[in-house]
């Protein structure tokens, strides 16, 4: 089971990894062996999410999901395959996190009095250095 929150979790059977060669470090062990790691995980299938766990996941990664409704996840970062799997995996379940999290609603909010009075300032000293620079005497 990958635990992605405290009430969900995502049965291995649903992951579906696929291996390629990679560019990533690994000297002349890169031409030989498929290090690279691609995990496949079919959102709509998964009997682990409820349908607002979908939607909300389909919302906040939609580069990340296919047409057909998998979510990929790459990582070549290490050089074995095992370590490589085990990076996706952390990956994976972080990006689930992520986005399964409540967004925190914004609270509408007004400058300050000093706030607005510096940016006024800070305008008024911008257009007298302009105008200053405009303002050329007839010395020549």
């Amino acid at each position: 089971m990958v635990r992605i929150t405290d009430t969900v979790s995502i049965d291995e059977n649903e992951l579906v990894y696929t291996f390629a060669r990679s560019g990533g470090p690994g000297g002349q062990n890169v031409n030989k062996v498929s290090t690279r790691v691609t995990l496949h995980f079919d959102l709509g299938e998964s009997p682990s999410l409820s349908a607002t766990h979908k939607a909300r996941i389909r919302r906040r990664l939609p580069g990340r999901i296919n047409r057909e409704g998998v979510l990929r996840v790459v990582s070549s970062r290490h050089r074995t395959q095992a370590a490589n799997r085990r990076a996706a995996v952390e990956r994976f379940a972080e990006l689930l996190a992520d986005a399964l999290r409540p967004v925190k609603p914004r609270r509408a909010t007004r400058p300050t009095r000093a706030s607005r009075e510096r940016r006024l300032t800070e305008k008024r000293q911008q257009s007298r250095k302009k105008q200053d620079r405009r303002r050329r005497p007839d010395a020549m």
